[in-house]
């Protein structure tokens, strides 16, 4: 969840920093004042200021070749630390391989972040040519498989956190139905936030960070359908998370409510 600004914790200035790192993504080339200002929704007066603060710390770099930013040695320090500490992505990375090459889906990792959740990892069908959603890449929470995953298994403290509408609470409700009988959770049509991507998507109890992400399997429409969804890909997503849990030690993410 946000912080409100008008909370005295909340560092703004922190807080708008680290907005211009969150906002490349894996395939960025760089990005510009005006291209980090539309990302983040802040002024180029302010980009302009943290993006000197951040390049002298190293967070950032600028080689001067079209006035672009890319992340720095510092960021990619940070990233390699917080990589190692979450070692169940390192386990499981043959178990999502073989599961995205059995599938011929886009195998994700997403965590929560905000109102939105990320894709932290992604595995590819191998020979896939086509070009797939990416580590960084930010989906919504209503409307997408991996995000009612998630608040499916979110404990109540943190889900009433959010402060969630009606629509979002049955969205919850009906995903832990979803979960209780098949083991894997399924967006409705009519609340898909995209119509180019099916997705289907189990929970996973992430100690490191307190509450469950989502591993997921996506594709296109035509190839991934809603039968296919129901009746190979889903099974064959809650058998290998299944097995992480297995081989980690991790307990299941969903507590049954009583």
């Amino acid at each position: 969840m946000t912080k409100p600004e008008t909370d005295r914790r909340f560092a703004n200035t922190l807080a708008r920093g680290l907005s211009l790192l969150r906002a490349f993504r894996a395939s960025d080339d760089g990005l510009t004042h005006s291209e980090l200002a539309e990302r983040t929704g802040l002024p180029n007066s302010t980009v302009s200021r943290l993006t000197f603060t951040l390049s002298e710390l190293g967070f950032l770099s600028h080689a001067g070749r079209m006035n672009r930013y890319r992340l720095g040695p510092a960021a990619l320090a940070l990233g390699n630390v917080a990589a190692a500490s979450v070692s169940f992505v390192e386990v499981g990375h043959q178990i999502l391989q073989d599961l995205a090459d059995q599938t011929g889906t886009l195998v994700s990792l997403a965590v929560r972040d905000g109102e939105k959740v990320m894709l932290a990892k992604t595995w590819r069908p191998v020979g896939a040519a086509s070009i797939w959603l990416e580590p960084g890449h930010r989906i919504p929470v209503f409307g997408s498989s991996s995000g009612r995953a998630i608040v499916a298994a979110l404990d109540d403290t943190r889900f009433q956190a959010m402060n969630p509408s009606d629509a979002l609470c049955n969205f919850r409700s009906h995903g832990y139905d979803q979960l209780i009988a098949q083991g894997f959770t399924i967006a409705p049509p009519e609340t898909r936030y995209s119509t180019t991507v099916n997705a289907v998507a189990v929970p996973f109890h992430a100690q490191e960070f307190g509450e469950p992400v989502a591993f997921s399997c996506g594709a296109l429409p035509e190839a991934l359908t809603d039968d296919r969804m129901c009746n190979d890909v889903g099974p064959a997503l809650r058998d290998s998370v299944r097995e992480l849990e297995r081989i980690t030690g991790r307990s299941p993410a969903l507590v049954r409510r009583g």
